[in-house]
């Protein structure tokens, strides 16, 4: 595709309500509610070879979030997905980030919503590099960890099954790292558990099990550790879902991250503690091995087994 194709310049073309437009004309309305109020519904996906890695189960996350935001919008499953496929193909994408936002749409400025909604669907899409077997990491090497006073709310104050376009939480859980050398947060619940960070969910092995927070706590249901469950039962890993004191990760022979973006993430310090106690090697054996047979996976289902 040449770069007149993709709107001049090799500028990038995204979806919004049905075009796909320049990225610099891509807009929407002030009085947007995903705009004024956060009132939107998201998904981040990554695209392999082509096609978003498990699909399904965003969509199924998607609706969710929509059916808590009671945002009926109307759209079939397949609509979005084309949706998805036509900004990676105008683009000529193959490998790259993909978000799917729906807001209410544009309404007059109050807190009530309209019971009538004519949604605003944005497809965006970025480039990144070849996943799989071989592949080189998306992510700045090992994670650094840091606590953070910023906790999640309890589920009943904000749904965290909900991915909503207000991620105020996040947010100023990661302002706090500006004064450390962390790059991620470890966000507690309000009772002081462990519960995940602040755009990725949290794994820890003890040489006992692999263990992750329940989603009884105030966890995002991640697309990617769910995957790296399966992978671990598969394998016969122990796998606890549990309620975690700090402690916990600080004393884990190994730690890792998971989100749409990093895939697995091994994490070297929590809290400026090494976590294999010597700063040497920050992903363990346990963690090696799910990253390589979740590389293994992506290698199968998006690239034909390629590189196996």
């Amino acid at each position: 595709m040449s770069d007149a194709d993709r709107g001049g310049d090799g500028e990038r073309l995204y979806h919004v309500d049905g075009d796909l437009v320049p990225a610099s004309a891509a807009t929407v309305s002030v009085e947007d509610r995903g705009f004024a109020y956060g009132d939107a519904a998201f998904e981040t996906m990554r695209a392999y070879g082509g096609d978003p890695f498990r699909w399904e189960a965003h969509a199924d996350r998607l609706a969710d979030t929509c059916e808590t935001l009671r945002l009926d919008h109307g759209l079939a499953d397949a609509d979005l997905k084309r949706r998805v496929d036509e900004t990676l193909a105008a683009n000529d994408l193959a490998d790259a980030y993909v978000k799917l936002s729906i807001t209410r749409g544009a309404q007059p400025g109050t807190l009530d919503p309209a019971p009538e909604v004519d949604p605003t669907v944005v497809v965006i899409a970025k480039p990144l590099p070849r996943g799989g077997v071989g592949s080189d990491p998306v992510h700045d090497g090992p994670a650094a960890l840091q606590t953070t006073k910023t906790r999640k709310p309890a589920d009943r104050t904000l749904p965290a099954a909900a991915k909503t376009h207000n991620y105020l939480n996040g947010i100023l859980a990661r302002l706090e790292l500006r004064v450390t050398d962390a790059d991620e947060a470890l966000m507690l619940d309000h009772d002081g558990h462990v519960a995940e960070g602040a755009t990725s969910n949290l794994f820890f092995a003890d040489g006992a099990a692999l263990r992750t927070p329940s989603l009884d706590g105030p966890i995002l249901p991640g697309i990617t550790r769910a995957a790296v469950i399966d992978i671990a039962k598969d394998e016969g890993i122990p796998v606890e879902e549990g309620t975690y004191a700090p402690d916990a990760v600080r004393s884990a022979d190994e730690v890792f991250l998971t989100n749409s973006t990093w895939g697995v993430r091994p994490v070297a310090t929590v809290d400026g503690i090494a976590v294999d106690g010597d700063g040497e090697e920050a992903a363990g054996p346990v963690t090696t091995l799910i990253s390589r047979l979740y590389d293994r996976r992506i290698e199968e289902t998006h690239y034909d087994g390629e590189r196996l």
